[in-house]
């Protein structure tokens, strides 16, 4: 069963061919970290989001290697150089294997 909950991703409005465009992308996931005790003493296995990915255009423009000490629902804000209308693909894995994707057109004026 997968953990990933919605996807939010938001970008700035209306970008121009060469100025930066803000990101900003969380995804909804418990982030255990593995160290934590359940009501009756027995540790909460591990589970996190170990890798987040953005790729503008087919190329990676923003990659995070993600440890324990995140919080829930990992939040990240990151800035691209609008050079193209092109697709952002955002990747999410945790160290299950599972996977969250979303996929936003950003439209460059």
């Amino acid at each position: 069963m997968s953990r990933f909950g919605k996807v939010w991703v938001r970008l700035s409005e209306n970008p121009k061919r060469g100025e930066p465009v803000e990101i900003r992308a969380m995804v909804v996931h418990p982030m255990e970290s593995g160290f934590r005790l359940d009501n009756v003493g027995h540790p909460i296995p591990r589970h996190i989001v170990s890798t987040f990915t953005c790729a503008y255009g087919g190329k990676d423009v923003f990659r995070a290697k993600l440890h324990p000490a995140i919080s829930t629902n990992p939040y990240f804000v990151f800035y691209v150089v609008a050079t193209q209308s092109a697709d952002l693909l955002f990747t999410w894995t945790d160290d299950r294997g599972e996977v969250a994707t979303h996929n936003v057109r950003l439209e460059v004026a």
